[in-house]
């Protein structure tokens, strides 16, 4: 766990104690999620955790720098900070997940591929200008598949109806 994560005073739930339940509460699994183009803008950035605009900024940069000076032969996992970087390239977007250095990244690197399959589906062979244009649709989709840094849920076709069924609330 992070030394800058702090810990919360509210109640705790079932089976733990208070300061377990704040400290996995200030402690989310993933600490923050981009999707970034070949160019290095940013498409989509949600954050688990909390950086100002300066410090949000200058880690997209470094990210973006890292991941696209890599040759493609490496595993998509990186060392960063005292984080982990788990990424997939799909067509001209890097989609970046930063997670725990004790992290499954095979776990994360499906759920960046169940993200990617989800936004497929909905927006019918998703591209840059859907993440753009519909961006609040993909936050939808964000919230149904990660909660507070941790995977919700991992059914496709869970999500997709739920998504759907909040889409139609418009």
């Amino acid at each position: 766990a992070s030394k800058s994560c702090k810990p919360s005073q509210s109640a705790a739930p079932a089976g733990l104690t208070r300061a377990q339940a704040a400290w996995a509460a200030a402690c989310p699994m993933i600490q923050f999620i981009l999707v970034q183009n070949r160019q290095g803008i940013t498409r989509l950035s949600k954050y688990y955790r909390q950086y100002s605009d300066d410090e949000r900024i200058k880690l997209e940069d470094e990210i973006h720098r890292l991941e696209t000076g890599r040759d493609v032969k490496f595993t998509n996992f990186v060392e960063f900070k005292q984080f982990k970087l788990v990424y997939r390239r799909y067509a001209g977007l890097y989609f970046t997940l930063c997670v725990e250095q004790t992290d499954n990244e095979l776990a994360m690197f499906e759920s960046i591929h169940l993200l990617v399959e989800v936004l497929d589906q909905f927006f019918g062979n998703v591209c840059e200008l859907d993440l753009v244009y519909n961006f609040y649709k993909v936050y939808m989709i964000l919230d149904e598949l990660f909660l507070g840094g941790e995977v919700q849920e991992t059914s496709k076709r869970v999500i997709l109806e739920r998504v759907r069924k909040l889409d139609q609330l418009e």
